[in-house]
């Protein structure tokens, strides 16, 4: 062992673990050394058996394997010997702290952006296959730019993005160091498809929206389906996960309330809790099975000025006009209880909010210092990464300001090659200054971006404290090595096939669509239907699926004995203009003659019994299909087969509404975006729901 080079490394393995030593003499140095190493083996073997430590499963491609007391290492930067990093007898920490001190500017800044797997729109093929990622660009962002996480997109069958996320992690396995990639992902087990927000489900499993889970109410049922996530994402190598939201549907208009767990803070906190429990393989901190979860949006997100959402230009203020700031944090708490991986901070600008009685700056959440410095690490004392929302650092162009001329579709690859962005309130900083704010502010990975020259180049101008960056970077290298990358990175396509969408899974979460529907209107105990074998006429329900239930399906109410309409809740395009805007469900909650499930309604409910069911991804005014409906049921995402078994008395419905339904357009014009339960007289209230 050479002593100069270990000088440096224990050094810093002391200051890791927040002490450090004055070493008198060189021969005091090697023996503390030499027991410094005795002791981190020894506790490796306690937690082993008494035979000594058990070998850790080791995935490779291309780096050689050592092995040093009958026991294999991968010998990550390839110099022939065991270094304290490619050594999991150690901790994560002494290791982490190896690495680093072996990486370059480039490489550590490498680490603090989180990029795009180049890939094709879901759905796109080239002939009979599924068309995979551009290998070409991802073998320059990992070799030539240092980037090492990103966010993949990709849908297709299990087995086959296995192989793409292996061939990936054979790519950053060639590099100088060996440092495996952390691939993210969307929410994608549910059944609402925004581009830039979630993923379609493809052969994964297919729950309801987290709206459901609060109708439910119950942490069990939520951390079993974060479980059954966690194993399909890690069978195809997905190691994070880039929820849950924790943000309160405050503002019944806004767009992105399908992702929450509804507008009550206690009962957000719960769920919270139980969801990152549920990726995370347990409360206890980071371990091998975990998925790293993303807890966002930090914080005060779901407090939407006038419901628009911030994706967009105009909808980049979140407004607090009730005081009630501090309602909005509760729901994180439940998170950091957790110890959850990783904080996102929101797009959006909080007006009338002060901090210790300080007004804030009007910027975006992640360029904030004080929600992210002052109030996240020194309050709350969260210790893990924070990862900024896509897109902050580019640039606002004409169409993100203004929406795209007359004629134009806007389009989600657009936004992609333009590299549009949400800079909020810095919309006039260069690009450089605009990373050096952000993570000046507290923020250690800048997520869409692949150029981690801009952190570099601002180090060199003075505007970022190279111990900034390494600071941020140990805390990224750290979470790799807890969850296991370094040592098995690669996933197997067989057993991604096996695991991802298998009967038991799908089973599971077709009881939980069931049980999360809530009844709001009964009339006549018509449900459950006491006999199936009548004539039914239907809307936006396969004919198929109620055939196996006995159902004759005709073409008419006029021909029918009863009727099924499903629809989903009322909105309006209001900027059609606009990437988001054109793709949100956004504007008006109610019902119109123009909607074509309405006016299905208004003639079936005219001649026959109608059975209403709306998926409310926002609380809908529903007060003139109340009137006319024998029966009214709110799904948050269900297969037409499960809410057929509930109509017909094969499962009960068990949800209560996460958030209360208001009664008229007036009604939500007078509530405040801040403040849940507001709504003057509601239809229905928070927490109302029958059942038979």
């Amino acid at each position: 062992m050479d002593f100069p080079e270990e000088l440096g490394f224990w050094t810093e393995a002391a200051n890791a673990m927040d002490f450090a030593v004055v070493f008198s003499d060189w021969r005091t140095m090697k023996q503390i050394m030499r027991f410094a190493l005795a002791i981190a083996v020894t506790l490796s073997i306690a937690q082993g058996d008494c035979q000594g430590p058990k070998q850790v499963s080791l995935s490779h491609r291309s780096v050689p394997i050592l092995t040093v007391d009958g026991l294999q290492f991968k010998d990550l930067n390839r110099n022939g010997k065991l270094d304290p990093y490619e050594d999991w007898r150690l901790s994560a920490e002494v290791r982490a702290q190896d690495l680093l001190r072996q990486m370059t500017l480039d490489e550590m800044s490498g680490l603090m952006v989180q990029g795009t797997l180049p890939a094709p729109p879901p759905g796109s093929s080239s002939g009979d296959a599924p068309a995979g990622y551009d290998q070409a660009k991802v073998s320059s962002f990992i070799k030539s730019a240092h980037v090492n996480a990103f966010i993949t997109r990709l849908s297709g069958p299990a087995s086959f993005q296995a192989d793409q996320n292996n061939q990936v992690q054979a790519v950053a396995e060639a590099t100088r160091l060996g440092i495996p990639v952390t691939i993210s992902t969307d929410p994608r087990n549910h059944f609402t498809y925004v581009r830039g927000a979630s993923t379609p489900a493809g052969s994964f499993s297919k729950w309801p929206e987290l709206l459901g889970f609060a109708a439910i109410g119950d942490d069990k049922e939520v951390r079993r389906f974060a479980d059954i996530a966690r194993q399909e994402y890690t069978a195809v190598g997905i190691r994070e996960a880039l929820s849950p939201q924790a943000d309160l549907a405050t503002d019944p208009r806004w767009a992105r309330i399908n992702g929450t767990f509804g507008e009550d803070a206690e009962s957000a906190k719960r769920l919270v809790k139980a969801y990152v429990e549920g990726f995370q393989a347990g409360d206890a901190g980071l371990n091998s099975h975990s998925v790293l979860a993303v807890v966002k949006h930090w914080v005060g997100y779901g407090a939407q000025k006038d419901g628009w959402d911030s994706h967009n230009y105009y909808g980049r203020y979140a407004d607090f006009p009730g005081g009630n700031f501090d309602y909005h944090v509760i729901p994180f708490t439940g998170a950091f209880e957790a110890n959850v991986a990783a904080v996102m901070p929101a797009y959006s600008i909080l007006q009338h909010v002060s901090i210790e009685g300080k007004p804030l700056e009007q910027v975006g959440a992640g360029f904030n210092k004080d929600l992210l410095t002052h109030l996240l690490r020194e309050k709350y004392g969260f210790k893990g990464v924070v990862i900024s929302d896509w897109g902050i650092t580019n640039d606002c162009l004409d169409h993100c300001r203004n929406g795209f001329p007359p004629g134009v579709k806007p389009d989600f690859a657009e936004l992609v090659a333009r590299k549009s962005g949400m800079p909020w309130g810095v919309e006039e900083l260069s690009r450089e200054d605009r990373f050096a704010k952000a993570i000046n502010a507290g923020v250690d990975q800048v997520g869409d971006s692949e150029e981690p020259e801009i952190i570099v180049n601002a180090v060199h101008a003075g505007k970022i404290e190279e111990e900034r960056v390494r600071d941020a970077a140990y805390r990224i290298l750290l979470q790799k090595f807890q969850i296991g990358l370094f040592d098995d990175p690669y996933s197997d396509p067989d057993r991604a096939k096996a695991i991802v969408g298998n009967a038991d899974f799908v089973k599971q979460a077709k009881d939980t669509q069931r049980r999360a529907l809530v009844l709001l209107e009964n009339k006549g105990h018509l449900l459950p239907l006491k006999a199936t074998k009548q004539k039914v006429f239907l809307f936006n329900i396969d004919p198929a699926a109620a055939a196996q239930f006995g159902f004759v399906v005709v073409d008419s109410p006029d021909q029918a004995d009863i009727a099924i309409i499903r629809a989903l809740a009322p909105f309006q395009s209001e900027h059609p203009s606009y990437i988001f805007g054109s793709r949100q469900a956004e504007g008006r909650l109610d019902y119109r003659v123009s909607d074509p499930a309405y006016e299905a309604f208004l003639k079936a409910s005219a001649k026959v019994p109608t059975i209403f069911t709306v998926q409310l991804d926002r609380p809908a005014i529903l007060t003139n299909i109340k009137e006319k409906a024998a029966a009214l049921i709110a799904n948050f995402g269900i297969d037409d087969d499960a809410i057929l078994d509930v109509i017909c008395g094969r499962a009960k419905p068990e949800g209560h509404l996460p958030f209360e339904l208001p009664s008229s357009v007036e009604a939500i014009q007078s509530q405040k975006s801040d403040v849940p339960h507001d709504s003057p007289n509601p239809l229905y209230p928070y927490g109302y729901g029958l059942s038979y």
